[in-house]
């Protein structure tokens, strides 16, 4: 569609895109605290169980620890940290989503804690909503858009912005 067409099409105003120009997305439902987000099957390469954690001194606090997944040391993540939320513990639903995100051009591997892995499933861009800048406890350039799955919201995270 070029330029003329695309500024001539009336947009969506929950989504802000053009009416029937649905995008699809497959994602990998995770829980983190109360909340639930949607991380893009792109960037996941395996979940895996807890594995025992190397503390680093000086680290970033969200990226406090290195763990060794099949013999490859990686970054672990806690997203609730960055997006200032409350510890938690490690309990039988804990997993570590180990992605593949590009950062300032590179490839990065890293594991992101997740106090839950639900499902692989698909959002639509029909449900996406705007993230509010009231209100939220997250900042607005970590999520890409937030959605709807199952009836509850689900955040779609800007990971690069998040990690980087």
């Amino acid at each position: 569609m070029n330029q003329a067409q695309t500024q001539a099409t009336p947009r969506d105003a929950s989504s802000g895109l053009p009416p029937g120009n649905e995008t699809r997305l497959q994602v990998l439902m995770v829980g983190l605290g109360n909340e639930i987000f949607a991380i893009e099957t792109d960037m996941v390469r395996e979940i895996i169980d807890p594995v025992p954690v190397t503390r680093v001194a000086g680290a970033r606090s969200f990226l406090p620890a290195l763990i060794n997944v099949r013999g490859n040391v990686i970054p672990l993540a806690d997203l609730r940290i960055r997006f200032g939320m409350q510890k938690t513990q490690a309990t039988a639903d804990t997993r570590i989503v180990v992605v593949e995100v590009e950062i300032d051009g590179d490839p990065v591997t890293l594991g992101l804690l997740a106090d839950k892995v639900f499902e692989v499933t698909e959002v639509s861009s029909r449900q996406m909503q705007q993230t509010p800048r009231l209100g939220a406890h997250w900042k607005p350039e970590f999520i890409r858009f937030i959605t709807k799955w199952n009836e509850e919201f689900v955040i779609v995270p800007e990971m690069a912005r998040i990690l980087g």
